[in-house]
């Protein structure tokens, strides 16, 4: 589980994040939705680790990401938003490579590798040097790196882009097999049918603040529209008018 309470994040005069607040649940995909530059990001990068944050805290499962930062990334496996790979190492190596990172070595190690090449698709290319890959290939690569050590919280930073649509669907599908084997998994997006597809829980994010929270029913409940769509669009506007 990611518990988040009260996070501030400021860059200069920006205010990237301010007193955002959510839960990601066990066994749930929760998404987070919102226009470019509305502090999705932001807000990944203080939970995994890169950012430390001005105020509030957050943790993983239980973990303070701030006060123990290795115990928490021992919980959780990352794909940042373009996340680049080591383009000379093949992709069994880069991902051998963050494997031994997490502590793990010889057999055990080796049937894991193996486990998520065939998992996600990577045998054609599995022993290839990564220079030249694609944005597939890339992403299936950054992928297994995050989850090498089967941790029990995922997160991604927009997954999706850049890939075709048989990547994508591959991907949405290994989410949902995420979800099932019980992982926390959570998500940033702008991509309206990605949430809409994928999400049990969203938290949407503007100007850095937290505008609407729930299931994609309980958000057109409360705000409006046919669609999730529509009620993200009312809730932006809401936003507006308190702006």
């Amino acid at each position: 589980m990611i518990h988040v309470e009260g996070l501030a994040k400021r860059f200069g005069a920006v205010e990237a994040v301010r007193d955002v607040s959510f839960t990601a649940q066990d066994g749930r995909i929760t998404g987070l939705l919102g226009p470019n530059g509305a502090g999705k990001s932001t807000t990944l990068r203080i939970l995994y680790t890169a950012l430390v944050a001005d105020a509030g805290r957050a943790e993983i499962d239980g973990v303070d990401v701030a006060r123990d930062s290795l115990g928490a990334r021992r919980r959780i496996g990352v794909l940042p938003h373009g996340a680049g790979i080591y383009p000379q190492l093949t992709a069994r190596e880069n991902v051998r490579y963050f494997g031994e990172l997490h502590g793990l070595r010889g057999p055990a190690l080796e049937r894991r590798l193996d486990a998520l090449i065939e998992q996600l698709g990577m045998g054609e290319f599995a022993d290839r040097r990564a220079k030249g890959f694609s944005q597939g290939q890339k992403t299936k690569v950054a992928l297994a790196r995050a989850l090498v050590h089967s941790p029990p919280n995922v997160i991604l930073d927009e997954p999706t882009n850049g890939l075709d649509v048989m990547a994508t669907r591959a991907l949405r599908e290994l989410i949902r097999e995420l979800r099932t084997s019980g992982h926390c998994v959570l998500f940033s997006s702008h991509v309206m049918q990605e949430v809409a597809a994928l999400c049990d829980e969203i938290v949407i994010i503007d100007h850095g603040r937290v505008a609407g929270a729930g299931t994609p029913a309980e958000l057109q409940a409360r705000f409006g529209g046919a669609t999730l769509e529509e009620a993200f669009v009312n809730v932006l506007g809401v936003q507006e008018g308190l702006a």
